[in-house]
């Protein structure tokens, strides 16, 4: 492996990743609890909870991913950084 692409050692597991591992692993859970979505009632504008409850989820899901993904750089920019000293 290049010497330029190698970040510190550090713990394996910070709060940081917690929040990261939390931020992807959230959709999956919500989808897969479908005892938690599978009814109609209540609809939001015509359209069964069933349906709108999971197209919530793919903005949410999206929004989740790009925060992990702004939080896994800024945490290999430190731990590079922080190497470097």
């Amino acid at each position: 492996m290049p010497e330029d692409t190698e970040v510190s050692a550090g713990p394996v597991v910070t709060p940081v990743r917690v929040v990261i591992g939390i931020c992807l692993v959230a959709p999956f859970v919500a989808m897969l609890w479908v005892g938690s979505y599978s009814k109609s009632d209540p609809t939001f504008i015509g359209i069964p909870f069933f349906y709108w409850y999971q197209m919530a989820w793919v903005l949410l899901s999206t929004l989740l991913t790009m925060t992990a993904y702004k939080l896994w750089q800024r945490d290999q920019r430190g731990r590079r950084e922080g190497g470097a000293k």
